[in-house]
């Protein structure tokens, strides 16, 4: 076990799992099989938190994450080729997650309370930070490859959702923002099932299917470009330079119009592009491309919020807070000593 410099406690699996075993040792209730799954908790020197584990059919596997830690926990996790396609709904409490030196995911990046989010993340080290300051109450669905193939009447073995986030690399993360209300309606059915036995494994199963079914209707909704709509490489060219364009002048950017005028395409086919390229706005790349920067000066500077926020183009503080906290999940400043601590 290891204290971060802001005295919070670091972990790798191996580290959590012996001093679990040397809690069960000591008389703690550490594993525990249930009617309802396995039952594996922190020691209690960590927190009252634990995860009951749910093992459906064919590599499915549901999972309810819920306590409340006593100060900070950073669990460093190691993952290998195996690791599976998961989602993760968040109901309460909010995570940190930093993925250093893996150029296809954001290096760090919050999960918050009342989102969803879907994920592959193989072949690569993890440190997930969580906070004391909330009650936890987490939902996973794990799905091994092999589980999707149970659904394939062709060659193909992925949904094309997951097909499509996986066309240029084996990792993502995809945050599909804020649950809906019938997600949130699904995600307590399965927190407060009634059932027991096979019932109960047949009412899991089809709840968690439903989830998957939800996040993936999403995403085929989400990424769905028109084939009429499709640019040639050389307006493709010209949406990169107008991206490049807008780097150069972050701080004071042109209007869409200058913005067309300069790269000689129209705004009709710039917004497109930026669609297709980039998925995301003109000025959604913008404030993206803002927030990054501003997260590199909280890390990096002695520079005050105030002082960030006019570096990245913001004349107003509080609109340059009110922005990075929508995106970041937390405050400039709360990020900023969070960084320092």
């Amino acid at each position: 076990m290891a204290i971060s410099s802001g005295g919070d406690i670091a972990l790798t699996n191996v580290d959590l799992r012996l001093l679990q075993v040397q809690a069960q040792q000591q008389g703690e209730l550490i594993h525990r099989t249930t009617e309802f799954g396995t039952e594996v908790n922190l020691p209690r020197r960590f927190g009252e938190a634990g995860d009951l584990i749910i093992q459906l059919r064919d590599g499915l596997t549901l999972s309810i994450r819920s306590g409340q830690l006593w100060q900070p926990f950073i669990l460093e996790q190691q993952h290998d080729e195996t690791f599976p396609v998961i989602a993760k709904f968040y109901l309460s409490g909010s995570s940190r997650v930093k993925t250093p030196q893996v150029p296809e995911i954001i290096p760090d990046y919050a999960e918050l309370a009342g989102y969803n989010y879907i994920y592959h993340l193989p072949n690569m080290t993890e440190y997930e930070e969580w906070q004391s300051n909330s009650y936890i109450q987490v939902v996973y669905i794990e799905a091994k490859w092999d589980y999707f193939r149970t659904f394939s009447t062709c060659d193909r073995s992925l949904p094309n959702p997951l097909d499509n986030l996986m066309r240029d690399s084996e990792r993502f993360h995809k945050s599909l923002g804020k649950m809906t209300p019938t997600m949130m309606q699904i995600l307590q059915h399965i927190i407060h099932c009634p059932y027991q036995g096979m019932t109960q494994q047949i009412y899991l199963e089809s709840k968690a299917l439903e989830l998957l079914g939800l996040q993936f209707a999403h995403l085929e909704s989400d990424s769905a470009v028109p084939r009429e709509f499709s640019l040639k490489a050389d307006d493709l060219e010209r949406v990169q330079y107008a991206k490049d364009i807008l780097i150069q002048r972050s701080n004071n950017p042109p209007s869409l119009v200058e913005l067309s005028r300069l790269v000689e395409l129209n705004d009709r086919k710039l917004k497109q592009g930026f669609r297709q390229l980039f998925d995301t706005t003109v000025f959604g790349y913008l404030r993206d491309y803002r927030m990054k920067q501003a997260q590199h000066l909280l890390y990096q500077s002695q520079m005050t919020v105030a002082q960030v926020a006019n570096k990245v183009g913001y004349s107003n503080p509080e609109a340059f807070s009110t922005a990075f906290k929508r995106k970041i999940g937390v405050s400039p400043k709360a990020y900023q000593l969070g960084k320092r601590g």
